[in-house]
């Protein structure tokens, strides 16, 4: 696919004569167009730049999946207690650790000889795949056969905010277009009513990354993630202003267009084009958003399946307004669930109660997302990523060392992430971590492997999939990054 910016093409393919016929020279030119309805240079810049930076677009080779959902579970969740049995550290727990897996490391909150911590939890086996389970995801076992687990996976970062932006945005720090933004900068969108883009955030809390998380860095901003809401208006400031009725909104909005309209045919500046397709966006939105995030139209029966309850901001609530909007054409939709931060620090911090009640929260309506994009005939084409941004340390927090409340410190050398649907392996448990968790024994996957290997399964090479900025071409993977062919069916 073409990846030049349309305005740098341009200036790129310019001679002398060019230049002289566009300033001073050209004056009699732009006099002759005039009278001869002959395209002036600017208007032919504009001619060149897309009428709807969103219109729907086919990517660089066949894919696997037409549409995202990733549920992000902010705070990073304890693999050890959840996906990653280690039953040797079980044996050794409340044992020194060894400083052999200590020396040359740095962790956010523990200093000295930590004690090894084996899981509280009780695993076992589930589906015909064998895979491990703690006795926290009672309905998440029903499914595991549709679930490809990745046990090794790796990031460089062990804070939560540089970590968050190295997954989304392939840099730990801000400026740099999310993954949503690549997939809807990369494939457009198929419904021209909805935003092309969705985050959905439950638990109360933005990401650790702020909006960066879901932004479009130097991309145009028509690319970025729109916030939507299961509670109140489901987009702030969408609605009409006190006193204006719809037809003069439509008044207000020709004006505006034609307006930026005469810019872009003057300037040629692809910024431009995004604000009109921003405010018709807007003006669709008034009437196709209230009514796919209304989910009191579905069954009483898919509302008990998920948890969800009408009304009410929930993950439950995003886990089934994602299922409405990927149904209605929505490319990627993200979803945010703050409070998997498991250092121990309270009760809710725990990897007893409190790691079993946080898990009530998104066990059964994931399930009910899986199994209904499959009924639905979904599933097939619906990547849906499951992670946080790093893993938990295989001992305990030192600040809460001495509790009875059980906690694990950050831990970015090996984690346990997983897809399902959309082109991956199925019913499959990728890489291995060592006997106590602390490293990564076999099949390594970086979080730039796993970004070129989600890339892939949406049709793009992601060594070409580039967006060119301050004179040179940028890619969601930057300069890393090993399509993982394992993962893929």
């Amino acid at each position: 696919m073409d990846t030049k910016h349309p305005r740098i093409e341009y200036l790129a393919n310019q001679t002398r004569r060019h230049f002289l016929r566009d300033t001073s020279m050209g004056l009699g030119a732009a006099a002759l167009a005039a009278m001869t309805g002959v395209a002036t240079p600017a208007r032919a810049r504009a001619a060149m730049l897309p009428r709807n930076p969103m219109a729907p677009k086919n990517p660089q080779y066949p894919a696997k999946a037409k549409r995202v959902i990733y549920l992000h579970m902010t705070g990073s969740p304890p693999n050890l207690d959840m996906y990653d049995y280690k039953p040797e550290l079980v044996r050794h727990s409340g044992e020194d650790c060894p400083q052999s897996y200590l020396e040359g490391k740095r962790f956010a909150f523990t200093s000295g000889t930590p004690k090894l911590l084996g899981t509280p939890r009780t695993f076992a086996q589930h589906g015909q795949s064998g895979a491990w389970l703690s006795d926290a995801l009672p309905n998440l076992a029903t499914v595991a056969d549709d679930i490809c687990f990745i046990h090794s996976m790796n990031t460089d970062q062990f804070n939560h905010a540089p970590a968050e932006l190295l997954v989304y945005t392939g840099s730990p720090r801000p400026g740099r277009p999310s993954m949503g933004a690549w997939a809807t900068y990369g494939l457009g969108t198929e419904n021209e009513n909805l935003p092309g883009f969705v985050v959905l955030i439950s638990s109360g809390t933005q990401p650790n990354g702020g909006k960066n998380s879901f932004g479009s860095g130097f991309m145009p901003s028509v690319y970025q993630g729109v916030q939507c809401r299961s509670k109140g208006d489901p987009v702030l400031y969408v609605s009409n202003p006190d006193g204006m009725d719809r037809p003069t909104r439509r008044e207000s909005l020709d004006a505006l267009r034609d307006l930026n309209q005469m810019q872009a045919e003057a300037f040629g500046h692809p910024e431009t084009l995004t604000r009109i397709a921003q405010y018709e966006l807007a003006y669709r939105m008034q009437t196709s958003v209230p009514e796919v995030m209304d989910i009191a139209q579905e069954p009483k029966h898919v509302l008990e399946a998920y948890g969800a309850e009408p009304g009410g901001s929930s993950l439950a609530n995003n886990c089934l307004l994602a299922r409405r909007l990927v149904e209605k054409g929505v490319r990627f939709v993200q979803l945010f669930d703050w409070g998997w931060d498991f250092h121990g620090t309270g009760p809710q911090e725990g990897l007893r109660d409190g790691l079993t009640k946080k898990c009530a929260t998104m066990d059964k309506p994931v399930t009910a997302l899986i199994n209904d994009l499959k009924q639905r005939g979904l599933l097939e084409d619906t990547l849906i990523i499951w992670g946080g941004e790093f893993g938990r340390t295989p001992f305990r927090e030192g600040r809460t060392s001495k509790s009875k409340v059980l906690g694990r410190d950050h831990y970015p050398d090996c984690y346990t992430m997983w897809m399902a649907g959309g082109g991956c392996n199925a019913g499959t448990s990728y890489g291995q971590t060592d006997e106590f968790g602390f490293g990564i024994a076999q099949d390594k996957v970086h979080v730039h492997d796993l970004q070129a290997t989600i890339l892939h399964l949406l049709g793009f090479d992601h060594e070409k999939l580039t967006y060119h900025f301050q004179g040179r071409d940028y890619r969601l993977t930057d300069v890393h990054g090993q399509i993982v062919k394992a993962l893929v069916s």
